[in-house]
C-alpha cells in the first residue's frame, strides 16, 4: 500500500481525494480546531492537532508521499488589496520535513500566485535528487463546475513524465449540484448588493453555468457569489458549496454553517486530489 502524510490538511479535501485514488493516508497535521474535528469525524487515520512549526521530523513515522497544502492567502492576488501579499514562512516548515525525511514523493498545492515568490519556488523545486514538475494552472473545472486555478508541484525521486489530464469534465453545469427547493436564508445585505447598494455587483451563476472559485470568505459575506436556480437568486447552501468542491453528501463539517463555508472554501477540491493521487499511483506502479 502506498502511504502518505498530509500537512495543513484543513477539512481533508486532498486527503479524501488521495484515499479515493487508492493511497493510504496514515496521518494528518492541522492546527485549526474545527478542521481537526471535521477530519476526526470523517476519517479513520491519525489526526494531529498541532503547530507544524513546533514539531520535529525524524522521530515521526515515515510515508511514501508528503503532501503540503500550506495556507494560500498571502500568495493570492486578492492580498494585494489589503497589502498583505507578502508570503509567510509556513512553507519553510513543510520544506524542513521533506528535506529531512526525503520521501519518495512530495506534493504541494497552492494558488498560482505562489510562483511570484522566488524564495518559495526555489526551495520547493530545487531540492537535490528530486525530479520536479510544476503544473500551473490546474483548473478544477476539468472535474467540477467551478473556476478554480491552482499550482501543483510534484517532486519525485525518479523521473515522472507521464502525467495525464482528463479529457472531459465530470459535471457539466452547476444545475446538477443544486438542491431542490432548499430552505436557505438570504441576509439583508445580499439583497442590498443585488440592488446596487455596494460598489461591486454579485457574481450570479445560472443553472447552465460555471461558478467562480469557492472562497473561505463566504463564511462572512454570502452576497458576492449567488446562484440563479430558476426560481430565485440566492446564496449557495452548505451542501451545494461542498458539492462544488467535490465533497460527497455524507461528508460532515464540524461547527456552524459559517464554519462549514470557511472550511470548504479553504479546502483542496476533492476531484483534484483524486487526480493527483491517481497519477502518483501510476508512478509507483512503474
Amino acid at each position: 500500500m502506498i502511504t502518505a502524510k498530509s500537512y495543513f490538511s484543513g477539512a481533508g479535501g486532498m486527503d479524501l481525494g488521495m484515499i479515493e485514488a487508492g493511497i493510504d493516508i496514515i496521518e494528518s497535521f492541522e492546527i485549526d480546531k474545527k478542521a481537526v474535528g471535521t477530519l476526526q469525524k470523517n476519517f479513520k487515520h491519525k489526526v494531529n492537532e498541532c503547530d507544524i512549526a513546533k514539531i520535529t521530523v525524524l522521530d515521526q513515522q515515515d510515508a511514501d508521499i508528503y503532501i503540503g497544502t500550506f495556507p494560500c492567502t498571502r500568495y493570492s492576488s486578492i492580498a494585494d488589496i489589503s497589502g498583505t501579499r507578502t508570503g509567510d514562512d509556513l512553507f519553510l516548515h513543510f520544506f524542513r520535513h521533506i528535506a529531512l525525511a526525503r520521501p519518495e514523493v512530495y506534493v504541494i498545492e497552492n494558488v498560482p500566485g505562489m510562483k511570484k515568490f522566488q524564495v518559495v519556488m526555489e526551495c520547493m523545486t530545487k531540492l537535490p535528487d528530486y525530479y520536479v514538475r510544476v503544473e500551473c494552472p490546474v483548473n478544477a473545472k476539468m472535474w467540477l463546475p467551478q473556476e478554480r486555478k491552482r499550482l501543483i508541484v510534484i517532486g519525485t525521486r525518479k523521473p515522472f513524465n507521464n502525467l495525464s489530464y482528463p479529457e472531459t469534465i465530470k459535471v457539466k453545469a452547476i444545475g446538477e449540484l443544486l438542491e431542490k427547493n432548499p430552505d436557505v436564508h438570504t441576509p439583508d445585505y445580499v439583497l442590498k448588493r443585488l440592488n446596487g447598494g455596494y460598489r461591486d455587483k454579485p457574481i450570479i451563476t445560472k443553472r447552465d453555468g460555471i461558478a467562480p472559485t469557492c472562497v473561505a470568505h463566504y463564511a462572512k459575506d454570502r452576497s458576492t457569489r449567488l446562484v440563479d436556480d430558476g426560481e430565485r437568486i440566492r446564496p449557495y447552501t452548505v451542501l451545494e458549496y461542498q458539492r462544488l468542491q467535490g465533497f460527497p453528501d455524507w461528508f460532515e463539517f464540524v461547527g456552524t454553517d459559517n464554519d462549514a463555508y470557511r472550511q470548504i472554501g479553504n479546502a483542496v477540491a476533492v476531484d483534484m486530489g483524486r487526480w493527483i493521487g491517481t497519477e502518483l499511483v501510476k508512478y509507483f506502479e512503474r
